[in-house]
C-alpha cells in the first residue's frame, strides 16, 4: 500500500526515524501493528492463551528481534518462558490503533469497488462504521447497498459534519478524485483512503494512503517474470511471455455509471 503525500515515511533531517505522533512510535511500527492483530485475532478465535515472539513473528511474516522491539514502545515485554498473553496483545494494540471507539467511514464512489467495501463485513468487528454512501449518479442515489441507501454527493458536507466522519475512502475514476479529496478536508475529513489511480494533493495535517491495485499487479508480474527467466528459459536464453492474470471485477450487466472504478 502506498501513501499519500502528507504520509511519506522518510527519515528526518537530523537522520533518526520518523515517529507517529502522540506515543513516539515509530512509522515503521505503526505499519506492522496490523500484521500483529491480524495474527493475534486468528490466534484469540482458536481459543490460544499465550504465544511466544518467535510464532507471532513466523505469523505476522517478521523477524521476532523486530517484533519484541516494535512491542518494546507499547510498553509489552511479555514473560520468559511463557510468552505474550494473547487477549491482552489484542486490546493492547486494538487500543493502540485507535479500534477501541467507533469510527464513521464514508465511502464515495459506489461502482464496483465501493459495492464491495460497502458490503465488507470486515469493519464492525475492526473499530469502523460505515456511515454512508455517497454517488454523484442521480440514477443510482436512493439504491440500497449493504443496508444503506446510496446519497447524492451534495449531501456530502452535511453528512460529515452530522455523523462526525474523520475518514473517507474515495473509490471514484481517477477524475473526480482530486474534487471528492478537496471537499471531504473541506468539510472536516483528516484521513483518506484512496483507491483511484491518481496521486491525492492534501494539506498538512490531513493523512492519505493510497490503495493502487495495477501498481500491485504490475509488482506481481515483475515477480512472474523473473520466475519465468529462472526456470523456463529456453535453450536460445529466449524468456517465453508470461501469462496473463485473470482479474474478476464482479461487475454486473447493470453496474455502468456513477462513480465507477478505473483500472488505472
Amino acid at each position: 500500500m502506498a501513501t499519500g503525500r502528507s504520509t511519506q515515511h522518510n527519515p528526518n533531517p537530523a537522520g533518526g526515524t520518523r515517529r507517529s505522533r502522540g506515543r513516539g512510535i515509530p512509522d515503521a511500527t505503526v505499519a506492522r501493528l496490523p500484521l500483529y492483530l491480524r495474527a493475534l485475532t486468528a490466534l484469540s478465535e482458536r481459543s490460544v492463551p499465550t504465544v511466544s515472539s518467535e510464532e507471532l513473528a513466523a505469523a505476522a511474516g517478521v523477524n521476532s528481534a523486530k517484533l519484541r522491539k516494535d512491542f518494546s514502545y507499547l510498553g509489552s515485554y511479555g514473560t520468559r518462558g511463557v510468552g505474550y498473553d494473547v487477549e491482552y496483545l489484542v486490546y493492547q494494540i486494538s487500543r493502540e490503533l485507535g479500534l477501541t471507539q467507533d469510527w464513521p467511514v464514508v465511502i464515495v464512489g459506489i461502482g464496483n469497488l465501493g459495492h464491495a467495501l460497502a458490503n465488507y463485513g470486515g469493519f464492525a468487528s475492526r473499530g469502523f462504521r460505515v456511515a454512508a454512501l455517497l454517488d454523484a449518479d442521480p440514477a443510482i442515489t436512493g439504491n440500497v447497498v449493504a443496508g444503506l441507501p446510496v446519497r447524492h454527493t451534495d449531501e456530502m458536507e452535511e453528512i460529515v459534519r452530522d455523523e462526525r466522519v474523520s475518514i473517507g475512502v474515495i473509490t471514484t475514476p481517477p477524475g473526480a478524485a482530486q474534487q471528492v479529496c478537496d471537499r471531504l478536508v473541506a468539510a472536516g475529513v483528516t484521513s483518506i483512503l484512496n483507491f483511484a489511480p491518481t496521486v491525492l494533493n492534501v494539506p498538512d495535517g490531513v493523512d492519505v494512503r493510497k490503495v493502487d491495485l495495477s501498481i500491485e499487479l504490475q509488482i506481481l508480474a515483475f515477480h512472474e517474470q523473473r520466475k519465468a527467466g529462472d526456470d523456463l528459459a529456453d535453450e536460445d536464453g529466449e524468456v517465453p511471455s508470461a501469462p496473463a492474470a485473470a482479474v474478476v471485477s464482479g461487475r454486473g450487466p447493470e453496474q455502468g455509471h456513477g462513480y465507477e472504478e478505473a483500472a488505472g
